[in-house]
């Protein structure tokens, strides 16, 4: 017999693949870290290899691998969770915190999206430019800590719709329910 398909589990596929997608382009940015970071050292020993703001280069790459990896992290279970408490309450107690806990995650992410959606728009109206040799303008890099504190609210939000829906979140690395069903 075929299972049943809800909106849950159909929302859950395509959030799978959206999340994964953010975790490969967040170790493509890790790679241009570690590419910056080489041409940096080139360029000390050698002024042929030299590429001025290698350094912030780095540094936009890092921001932004990091932040596209909070919602892959997060969807994997792999976030620190601190379940001390969670794993000594009844289960209806257990539920609500967990609940209570995703409410609060939720709103902390949004307002994180919102202001670094903000400070993209902000910094492309007033044209800002870092203030290294590259002179790059700042809303491009970014991008990738907009994209990925977007990417993080909506994998609470969608944590948050799983646990109100009795659904249970993914497994851990150690193959441990993340969340808890009632």
């Amino acid at each position: 017999m075929k299972p049943k398909t809800t909106p849950l589990i159909t929302m859950r596929a395509g959030f799978d693949r959206l999340f994964e997608a953010a975790g490969y382009v967040s170790g493509l940015f890790l790679l241009g870290t570690l590419l910056a970071v080489l041409t940096s050292i080139l360029g000390r020993l050698h002024p042929a290899f030299d590429l001025p703001g290698a350094d912030a280069y780095a540094g936009y790459c890092m921001a932004s691998s990091a932040f596209l990896a909070l919602a892959p992290t997060l969807r994997r279970g792999e976030h620190i969770r601190v379940s001390l408490i969670l794993g000594h309450l009844p289960q209806k107690a257990h539920s609500a915190l967990d609940i209570g806990c995703h409410v609060v995650a939720v709103g902390l992410s949004v307002a994180l999206a919102w202001f670094s959606v903000r400070l993209v728009l902000v910094s492309h109206q007033f044209t800002d430019i870092s203030t290294g040799l590259d002179a790059t303008p700042l809303w491009i890099p970014q991008l990738g800590m907009a994209a990925g504190a977007l990417l993080f609210a909506l994998a609470f939000l969608e944590q948050l719709m799983l646990l109100l829906g009795g659904q249970p979140l993914l497994e851990n690395a150690d193959g441990q329910v993340v969340g808890h069903v009632e």
